[in-house]
């Protein structure tokens, strides 16, 4: 009983999928095996069996090998059916999405070097996670894994004359959309733009094709054409 319990906490995944979620060849999890790495355990144990790995195993792996999960991020933003990510990397709802943010906070604040921009640092999380909640309401393209609709769709149910990805992210981190007029509502990317700019940050932003990059050392704003489409947006912070 023990076992099984937990196992339901602790879900186990095969090679395949792992491969998937890391964007790495199967041989290389092999490799990673036997220089020990990431482990997987077999079933049975003498070797014969196929591998499996526990998903808290994933979870420790990712935690400490962050590029790995910038490319799962990646990945899971650009393939066309979203895979099932670990729990640990994924907020299902607003209010885990919260919670973590609370988490996140907390830990920023204790650390000596981030004590003066922490605020900052999580305001900036807090606005462009919170829009995947607000302009993604009922709108959810993905039956699983839900990934949003990026910024091009949602801009032109307000501005349908709008024609591309680069148009609909300068307008996004430029003007004030809303619906709501004569509130001074959608200034949010606007406002992650002014803290970017006024401190030692930088973001990528990624929106359908169009890649945009921010830091307090140049004064325009960089929209570039991406290599690939995006479901949704991709953001990293580095600070």
């Amino acid at each position: 009983m023990k076992d099984k319990y937990f196992t339901l906490l602790n879900p186990i995944l095969n090679i395949s999928q792992v491969a998937e979620m890391l964007s790495v060849n199967i041989q290389t999890l092999r490799r990673w095996d036997k220089s020990g790495k990431l482990r997987s355990e077999r079933f049975p144990a003498d070797g014969s069996g196929p591998r499996f790995y526990h998903e808290s195993a994933l979870v420790d792996f990712l935690t400490a090998n962050f590029k790995y999960c910038q490319k799962m991020a990646e990945h899971w933003s650009a393939v066309e059916a979203p895979l099932r990510l670990p729990e640990a990397f994924y907020c299902f709802d607003r209010s885990t999405f919260q919670t973590r943010l609370s988490r996140f906070e907390l830990r920023l604040k204790e650390h000596p070097s981030f004590y003066q921009v922490y605020s900052l640092i999580v305001a900036i999380a807090g606005e462009i996670g919170n829009n995947s909640f607000d302009h993604n309401l009922g709108n959810w393209p993905d039956i699983l894994g839900d990934r949003g609709q990026g910024i091009l769709t949602t801009l032109k149910r307000l501005r349908p004359e709008i024609e591309n990805h680069p148009e609909a992210l300068k307008i996004a981190f430029t003007e004030i959309v809303s619906a709501r007029a004569p509130e001074n509502r959608g200034n949010g990317l606007k406002f992650v733009k002014q803290v970017v700019k006024e401190n030692n940050f930088s973001l990528f932003f990624q929106s359908g094709d169009a890649t945009l990059f921010l830091n307090n050392q140049d004064d325009g704003l960089p929209i570039k054409a991406a290599g690939h489409l995006l479901q949704g947006c991709f953001a990293k912070l580095n600070f």
